[in-house]
């Protein structure tokens, strides 16, 4: 499978313009790819003050990111999956579509373990982890690789590759190594699409790690720099 992971940093509080870059990175990744993997909340940017700002930019599966991402998938006849803020009735999820090659909506995955700047306005995804296109891969969101049900599921269930769409906060670590550990021993491609730099909201403030990258069987065969956008191409199983 042809994959590529899209690092890309949203200019917060400018979703079109986010959305409309997104797009064009998309593109020239869907044009080698037959599996797209773009950032968490790649469009809006991750830190909100509070459930109300984040429901200002909400939007559901076939909103406006979908709308605009599954002409990509159909013309390059691939996968792309794009992690988005997810508004469902009255509850508000940190969610990723699963795009078909046909242009249609194939899913959607609702994070499971949140973190810390999740909980003031995320519920939990309680559905499951699923597998896509047949079982050629899975989908899970930043903090699940953190869950051991996740990584008991992904070896349980003999997935070969994980869609990761991530927003990994920088803390002084080797990242590379820490989702290696995370699946130490399991027969699996990790593709892994990071945002990057400092993002602020009030007196917040967090730093991404970028480096964007493909593992398999926890080795990095392909990977992005620690700031900038870039699409990071890689053969896996």
């Amino acid at each position: 499978m042809r994959t590529a992971a899209v690092q890309f940093k949203a200019t917060k509080g400018d979703v079109i313009a986010s959305r409309r870059a997104l797009v064009g990175l998309a593109d020239r990744a869907g044009a080698g790819a037959d599996l797209v993997v773009l950032p968490e909340m790649a469009a809006t940017g991750y830190l909100f003050a509070d459930a109300a700002a984040v429901r200002a930019v909400a939007e559901e599966p076939k909103g406006p990111t979908f709308q605009a991402l599954a002409p990509i998938a159909r013309a390059h006849r691939c996968h792309v999956v794009c992690g988005f803020a997810e508004v469902a009735r009255d509850r508000l999820f940190n969610s990723a579509l699963v795009i078909d090659p046909s242009g249609a909506l194939a899913g959607v995955y609702r994070k499971t373990l949140l973190y810390d700047a999740d909980l003031p306005w995320a519920t939990p995804g309680d559905s499951g982890y699923a597998t896509f296109d047949g079982g050629r891969f899975g989908v899970g969101i930043c903090m699940d690789l953190n869950d051991d049900r996740f990584v008991d599921w992904v070896h349980a269930a003999r997935v070969p590759v994980v869609a990761f769409p991530t927003n990994w906060v920088e803390d002084g670590s080797n990242v590379w190594w820490y989702w290696s550990w995370r699946l130490l021993g399991l027969r699996t491609s990790l593709v892994a699409a990071n945002t990057w730099g400092e993002e602020r909201v009030g007196a917040a403030s967090v730093e991404f790690t970028g480096e964007s990258a493909v593992l398999v069987d926890g080795v990095v065969v392909a990977s992005g720099p620690h700031v900038g956008d870039r699409v990071v191409f890689a053969t896996v199983p």
